[in-house]
Formats: C-alpha cells, sequence, structure tokens
C-alpha cells in the first residue's frame, strides 16, 4: 500500500493516494494523506469511552459529553446535511451565538451544573463555560497518549526524572497525563479559575501526590525568570492563544510572538530534551508553520520533527472533523 507506515494505536487511519484519488480505512493507524512524497497527516482516537460526536451539520456538532448531550458550533462545519436528525432533540443544552457577538447556553433538560468523564485513567471536570467550552479539548487526546508514551518509553530505558514545562496550560489535560506518566510538572497559565480547575483534574485523576507545580503567570515572564533562576526541562507543551490580554495589559498574537517564545524556551531545555510540542487553533495557519519554527529555533542535531492535524471522528459515520494543528520536536 502507498506510503503506508505503522505508529503506535491512535486508532484510526485513512490512507490517500492522492494522485489515484483512492482512499483506504485501516484501523489502529494514524490518519494520513501522502501527496508527492510528502507526508501529511491528521491524528485521531477512537478510544473515548465518554466523548463522541453523535452528528455535525449547518455549523453545529451534537455531541456526548458522559450521560450528557451538548449542541456547540463550529466554523469547520459548512455542510447542511444531518446524519440523524432525530438524535438532535435528544440535546441537554444548545450554545448559540449572537449576532451581536457573544452567545449563550439555552438548556432544553435537566442537567448537573458540573461532571466528570474518563479518558482512559485520566478524570476530567466538566461545566459549561461562556464561548462554547467546557473546559475540555477532547481531540487533544491523541497529545496525551503521544506524551504518556514517550515519558514511560524514556523513564523505563533511562530510569532518569523527566521535568516538563506546560505553558498556556488551561485546565491541565497535558498536565494531568504527563503526571500520570510519572513526570514532574509545572503547569502555567495566567487565569487563576483555570489552575483551580487544572488542580481538581489533577485531584480526581488520583494524582495529588505527585509533582505538580502550579503557576499562575505570564508564560513569557515567567520562563524568562526560570532562565534566570537556571531551571531546566525535558519536556516543553505550549497551547498559545490565536490573541489574548494579560492582567497587566500584555499583549499576545500568535503570528507576532510564537517564534520569538519558542526562541526563549530554549534557555530553559535540559541538555537531554525529550520532546517540544506545539499546538494552535489560530486559523489561517499551517501545521508545516510550527514544524518550520521548531526546525529553525531548536536546530538540533539529533531527534525527529513532524506536523500535522488532529480532528475528532464522528460515530457510525466515515466524516472526520478537524480540530487544531501540531508542531514536535522529538528525541
Amino acid at each position: 500500500m502507498p506510503g503506508e507506515r505503522l505508529v503506535f494505536p491512535l486508532a484510526f487511519c485513512f490512507l490517500v493516494d492522492v494522485n489515484k484519488l483512492k482512499c483506504y480505512n485501516i484501523k489502529d493507524l494514524s490518519y494520513k494523506i501522502y501527496k508527492n512524497k510528502e507526508e501529511y497527516i491528521m491524528e485521531i482516537t477512537r478510544d473515548w469511552k465518554d466523548y463522541e460526536i453523535i452528528d455535525m451539520a449547518d455549523g453545529e456538532k451534537l455531541e456526548r459529553w458522559g450521560n450528557v448531550i451538548l449542541i456547540r458550533p463550529d466554523p469547520q462545519i459548512i455542510w447542511k446535511e444531518k446524519s440523524f436528525e432525530s438524535k438532535w432533540k435528544t440535546a441537554n443544552a444548545r450554545y448559540s451565538r449572537s449576532s451581536s457577538g457573544g452567545g449563550g447556553w439555552k438548556y432544553n433538560k435537566k442537567m448537573p451544573e458540573n461532571w466528570q468523564i474518563k479518558y482512559k485513567d485520566l478524570t476530567f471536570n466538566i461545566k459549561p463555560m461562556g464561548f462554547k467550552h467546557t473546559g475540555l479539548f477532547p481531540e487533544q487526546a491523541v497529545n496525551w497518549d503521544w506524551m504518556i508514551n514517550k515519558i514511560k518509553e524514556e523513564k523505563k530505558n533511562t530510569g532518569r526524572e523527566i521535568k516538563v514545562l506546560n505553558l498556556f496550560a488551561y485546565t491541565g489535560g497535558a498536565s494531568v497525563a504527563c503526571s500520570y506518566a510519572g513526570a514532574s510538572v509545572c503547569h502555567v497559565d495566567s487565569s487563576k479559575g483555570m489552575v483551580a480547575w487544572a488542580k481538581e483534574n489533577i485531584a480526581s485523576s488520583g494524582l495529588s501526590d505527585r509533582p505538580v507545580r502550579f503557576i499562575i503567570d505570564d508564560v513569557t515572564k515567567f520562563v524568562q525568570r526560570e532562565i534566570r533562576r537556571e531551571n531546566k526541562y525535558d519536556a516543553i507543551i505550549m497551547d498559545p492563544p490565536s490573541y489574548g490580554r494579560g492582567k497587566n495589559g500584555e499583549v499576545w498574537q500568535f503570528e507576532n510572538n510564537i517564534s520569538d517564545l519558542v526562541e526563549l524556551c530554549k534557555g530553559v531545555l535540559s541538555d537531554d530534551p525529550l520532546f517540544f510540542l506545539i499546538n494552535s487553533y489560530t486559523t489561517g495557519i499551517s501545521s508545516k508553520v510550527l514544524e518550520n519554527i521548531l526546525s529553525l529555533k531548536l536546530k538540533m542535531k539529533k531527534g525527529k520533527l513532524s506536523s500535522g492535524e488532529i480532528g475528532l471522528p464522528m460515530t457510525n459515520s466515515n466524516l472526520v472533523l478537524p480540530c487544531g494543528i501540531y508542531g514536535r520536536w522529538e528525541k
């Protein structure tokens, strides 16, 4: 089969020979598209039990989060056709955007204010918030699996402690995964509420006794201080927003700041780094851009660079929802 390459089981794979316009479905692989001998990858997982996309159409997705059914908007869903019309009536709540900006939740059925879902051995606390979010991005499970495997393999082979720096760490999905794998984690986010939520996720996953530092701070200022302190990390994760403002007026804009931040983070990388991961949901940015930045900034003589999309499959369908992009360097 053209371009076939096994990876550790992420879940599901399409291999597309673009020149022949022929598609193959293969279980337990990444979703890969090859064009002109250059590899393009979308990674998805089918390992979720407590989350699924039931249907998606006309700018919205119908999702199950544990026992709760939600409808949320998504700009990638530009087709009109619903696959399971009747199931849309089962939703507990729907988030609708307002024509004047913003939006809000409309509740159709009784549901808990917050609840928990599991991904394998990890437990996360879910709560509908403003701007459609629930406190978790389930497509990131492919990155959690990748981090867990990298950390466990390194610890098995070397026995050394792995120190992870998680920047723009949000509610701590990656922090939970790395802590579960046995790493020492430094979780940094500028939002006090998100850091508190991350602490809850760590506790809910039974990891309260693990070495996790929670820092409420501007990530750039924190990294600058860590450089002065000569603190080093074996792995760096960052999931920066497209745009943001700090509490002291700091302005973050992905296109203007990501390259400089990666350059700065070189100053806290250990002499034997394990991986460097950049996630992004910024519209118009190619995953190859993230790979290029890592290549130019890190200039590692050894190791592997890769990039691609992450997505979510729709249950009982061959449809896949593109969600974000990643760039990785790994040992």
